[in-house]
């Protein structure tokens, strides 16, 4: 490969499945001393010819260091990419179980597609969405609840207006002290 086009890689955008690579490699790395391409092949469910050749293209993008038949090490900017996609996955996968009620194998495999998509600024509106909800005194595990009864029944205007009165009485009573 000619030195030119060893410098055009770079800056093309990283791929799905190229951050599938990242985050694999950082969990792997994470659980073991060392990642091996037959580690990252079983993580992934592929052919570890497959992961030779990702590893490669990696490896030129100054995404990992590899060499054949040596293990697989994360460059900074690699590691912050696998890091920040699992963050990804994490953070999107917790709102499908813990608010939406997904059960957590589709929100998994939901999680991985939707990671890719998520921009870093979006991330975190979600995030702070998330901590909201836990923590704002009219919102809480009750809101949640209400919610899945309304997934679960569909709408029911008397659980509505009961919300809306219970919320002006507590809203009322701080007004006037």
């Amino acid at each position: 490969m000619t030195q030119s086009r060893k410098n055009d890689i770079p800056d093309k955008p990283l791929t799905s499945v190229m951050e599938d690579y990242l985050e694999a490699i950082a969990i792997l790395d994470e659980e073991r001393k060392v990642v091996r391409v037959k580690d990252i092949a079983k993580k992934l469910g592929v052919k570890m010819p497959s992961v030779t050749s990702m590893l490669k293209t990696l490896s030129l993008r100054g995404l990992i260091n590899y060499q054949k038949y040596e293990y697989v090490e994360l460059t900074k900017k690699g590691a912050d990419i696998g890091k920040n996609m699992r963050r990804k996955h994490r953070v999107i996968r917790a709102f499908l179980t813990d608010f939406l009620r997904v059960d957590f194998e589709t929100a998994d495999d939901e999680a991985c597609q939707m990671e890719h998509a998520l921009s870093s600024s979006t991330l975190d509106s979600l995030t702070d969405f998330m901590e909201f909800i836990q923590t704002c005194p009219r919102a809480g595990q009750t809101w949640l609840d209400y919610f899945a009864e309304y997934q679960r029944t569909g709408r029911r205007q008397e659980h509505c207006t009961e919300c809306v009165e219970l919320f002006s009485c507590g809203l009322n009573r701080r007004l006037d002290s």
